[in-house]
């Protein structure tokens, strides 16, 4: 697999670690965090763990006493597992969390291949686990300007890693070009230039305003409208003499200069966005449709399909969703001794026994993987790259909706 699809599997599974430990909650502080960064000693964190263990003993609720405690013991024995924090460092999250009814159950998530090295050491017993390193590290800063303008209204925001942000959308109100009252021509067309020039004037700042704070991780501005007003505001000096270094070279033509203007300009400028993935997205998924139409596509999706692919070296490049949220579990049956194998999602209850029907109760869980790691493993085996697609644009959602969260775009034709 190559760095960078590792590194996106690495976020991906961070979310989705995340998007469980929010949710997450504790009577009391019975939620113990724990943040090992690559420079600190894991023997140093354990002694630390024994320590707070047995000031966790003056606790006077007997209920919370022994929830800490017990964290704290589960704390320890998982980072016993580890030699050393590795090179990104490890976190381990552990307490009684709220399950509904009055009741807790106890849940042990360790995150110890985060896609960026954790920068401090944490401890903390609370409520809530404490998110915030794992939290900035799904930030993209990597971002570009957008700015869309025409004499009646204007438009600006930002796209940052898959997502478009528009800040704001601001409406000139300059009167048209036509006479009122008893006003000279003249005097009336001054009016209306001083008025534009007073709106171009406002929507720069404001513009400028949002983009100056983060214009360290800003590549570039971009600009576009639907008529000339856009260059004359460049050549006029009307942005921040910081903001003109980062203005792009070519402008862009769009046929609105609002909220849909700047979704317009990000899909014109996709060949300026290289570091930004929505161009590449909205490239792959397409590559994938014109593929699907054809007699004999080199595509395919839905997951049995999809791994008899990656089972026969034919996928060149496999299409995930982000959203999507699937494991895959080995179960056996206590009854009759039939292995089986199933997907389902987190909601979905584990099915009978598809040979002597019985229930749940009766099934074991041998072993429980998550889909997209599944996936993940076979594509290294088979030499595939990987294309995580976003559900924050129309094409992730289409993937997501249309096809079960996979596609396959392959290397021939499958029979």
């Amino acid at each position: 697999m190559s760095e960078d699809a590792e590194t996106s599997t690495r976020r991906l599974r961070l979310k989705m670690a995340l998007e469980e430990l929010r949710e997450m909650k504790g009577f009391g502080t019975e939620l113990v965090t724990i943040i090992i960064p690559p420079d600190r000693q894991v023997s140093d964190a354990r002694t630390m763990l024994q320590n707070e263990h047995g000031q966790a003993a003056n606790i006077k609720s007997k209920g919370t006493k022994k929830n800490v405690q017990g964290a704290i013991e589960s704390a320890i024995s998982t980072l016993n597992r580890f030699k050393n924090a590795g090179e990104n460092g490890i976190a381990v999250f552990v307490g009684s969390v709220i399950i509904g009814n009055n009741k807790s159950r106890m849940v042990n998530v360790v995150v110890d291949n985060p896609p960026q090295p954790f920068i401090s050491f944490r401890y903390r017993c609370d409520s809530k686990f404490e998110l915030t390193q794992l939290e900035d590290m799904l930030i993209d800063k990597k971002s570009y300007g957008l700015f869309v303008i025409d004499r009646s209204e204007a438009a600006y925001g930002i796209a940052s890693g898959k997502r478009i942000h528009v800040q704001e959308h601001l409406v000139s109100n300059i009167m048209g070009k036509h006479r009122q009252g008893g006003q000279s021509a003249q005097r009336f067309e001054r009016l209306i230039e001083e008025a534009a020039h007073n709106f171009f004037k406002r929507a720069a700042e404001h513009a400028c305003s949002y983009w100056l704070p983060n214009l360290d991780d800003i590549q570039a501005i971009i600009i576009g409208g639907p008529g000339a007003t856009k260059d004359f505001l460049v050549k006029n000096d009307y942005f921040h003499h910081e903001i003109v270094k980062k203005i792009a070279k070519t402008s862009f033509d769009v046929g609105y200069s609002n909220d849909s203007g700047v979704r317009e300009l990000v899909d014109n400028a996709g060949g300026l966005m290289g570091e930004i993935e929505l161009d590449a997205e909205r490239q792959r998924m397409n590559r994938f449709l014109q593929e699907l139409i054809k007699p004999h596509p080199k595509a395919t999706y839905g997951e049995m399909m999809i791994k008899q692919a990656l089972d026969q070296g034919a996928v060149d490049t496999l299409l995930i969703s982000e959203g999507l949220r699937k494991n895959s579990l080995s179960l056996k049956c206590k009854k009759c001794s039939n292995e089986w194998k199933v997907t389902l999602s987190r909601t979905e209850e584990i099915p009978d026994c598809p040979s002597c029907n019985a229930s749940s109760e009766d099934i074991t869980e041998v072993e429980n993987i998550s889909l997209i790691d599944e996936l993940t493993i076979m594509a290294a085996k088979g030499n595939s790259s990987i294309s995580f697609i976003s559900i924050d644009t129309e094409e992730g959602t289409q993937l997501l909706e249309g096809f079960g969260g996979l596609a396959a775009i392959l290397r021939y034709p499958m029979m």
